[in-house]
């Protein structure tokens, strides 16, 4: 059997035989069989991969395109703020008794010097009465003892020897006596007499009065820490923001200049202008842990929107760029060469333009270099562009974006409902 295969192999495989050993010949089969195999599973992979598409040829990538302005645009620095009232006060009773009356009504506005409560004043109108009465007893002593000298004095002048100097000395100091007491219980009434007005506790400021927090018919004690309410002054109001430290800067120079620096105050959800305001106040120091620094605004908040503790986004307009070049913030793209944008030549072909930005908001920016106003830059579909692949025109409303209007920061949003 082995001769009949000799026979029937191939003429190379038999001279292979002849001048290489059994084992090697075998080897030499096993590796062009699998070279064979290779080659042909790459072949067929090479027929089924599509070639790379070659710029400027292929179908057209449909997108999105806005056209570059010129405008207005306001540097706004924002910042997470907190409200904080002009002025609060916590009503505290001078004098310890029992309350006796309530006469404000929660929530409502009360002026300085309204009476709030009152408390029982009888204890202060004796204690007036008692400081009275000791006035008028050392008043009459001191006159007993000024008619007492005036007669020492007429005795000695005409009956010599008849009263001694040391007498005359010693009635003169009881004198001085009697008017040192009389000055004490002078005091003592004026002590007792504002005793007596404490009895009525007043409003110490302007504001809007809180929540009731003593009844009437409790022992209220001076040293009580929570008061019987809280007035808080809500106009005008103020809103503590920070910033970053980086930005602190151009913030100082525009406000040391004299310089009016509005603030607006948007809700929480940064969909909705609150109340708008002006810069009022800088911190001395930055806060090292954050590497912010505080700032104060401050609101007329006539319509009382802004709430004391209410957490507010500020945002502060430092100065307003007149004329320049606006671009919409999603056209800018960003790659290892720096920032640039897909324009749309006449040809319905792309070109990438290198471009050197400015200040920006989130939806515009500003463009200082690399871009004129009127040309054409793609803000959709950039993710399928390459520099002079062709593109069409997206159909429908948002085949052409419309910039962000030039004038403010952004329209205003409606409030939700």
């Amino acid at each position: 059997m082995s001769s009949d295969l000799t026979e029937a192999a191939p003429p190379f495989i038999g001279a292979a035989r002849r001048f290489l050993p059994r084992r090697n010949v075998t080897r030499w089969i096993a590796a062009g069989l699998v070279g064979a195999v290779a080659l042909g599973a790459w072949r067929y992979w090479a027929a089924q991969t599509p070639a790379a598409p070659t710029p400027g040829r292929g179908p057209a990538v449909a997108v999105a395109v806005a056209e570059i302005t010129r405008g207005d645009f306001p540097v706004v620095f924002s910042g997470l703020g907190t409200v904080t009232a002009s002025a609060t006060s916590v009503v505290k009773a001078q004098v310890s008794g029992p309350l006796v009356e309530v006469r404000y009504k929660e929530g409502q506005i009360v002026k300085a010097g309204d009476i709030l409560a009152r408390i029982d004043p009888r204890p202060f109108d004796l204690a007036v009465a008692q400081a009275q009465a000791q006035l008028q007893k050392d008043e009459a002593l001191l006159q007993n003892a000024e008619r007492d000298l005036a007669r020492y004095e007429v005795l000695r002048t005409k009956v010599k020897d008849s009263v001694s100097g040391q007498q005359l000395d010693t009635q003169r100091a009881l004198i001085g006596q009697y008017r040192a007491a009389v000055e004490m219980d002078r005091a003592q009434v004026g002590q007792a007499k504002l005793n007596l007005s404490y009895a009525d506790i007043a409003a110490p400021i302007d504001g809007r009065i809180g929540l009731r927090l003593v009844d009437p018919g409790n022992i209220v004690q001076t040293n009580d820490q929570n008061g019987i309410a809280v007035v808080t002054r809500l106009s005008p109001i103020t809103v503590i923001f920070t910033l970053p430290e980086v930005r602190l800067q151009s913030v100082l120079k525009r406000f040391r200049s004299g310089e009016a620096l509005a603030v607006v105050a948007y809700d929480h959800e940064h969909s909705q202008a609150l109340a708008h305001g002006v810069l009022y106040a800088i911190d001395n120091q930055i806060d090292a842990t954050s590497g912010t620094v505080k700032l104060r605004a401050e609101f007329s908040n006539e319509d009382e929107k802004l709430y004391p503790n209410q957490f507010v986004n500020a945002e502060l307009t430092v100065e307003t760029l007149l004329n320049v070049t606006l671009a919409p913030a999603p056209a800018i793209q960003r790659g290892a060469k720096g920032p640039f944008v897909y324009v749309l030549e006449n040809d319905d072909k792309v070109a990438v333009k290198p471009v050197r930005i400015g200040p920006s908001d989130g939806e515009r920016a500003v463009i200082e270099g690399g871009l004129t106003p009127g040309q054409r830059v793609v803000v959709e579909g950039v993710d399928k562009l390459r520099d002079g692949a062709k593109a069409t025109l997206a159909a429908g409303p948002g085949a052409v974006k419309k910039s962000p209007p030039a004038e403010g920061r952004r329209p205003e949003k409606a409030p939700a409902p």
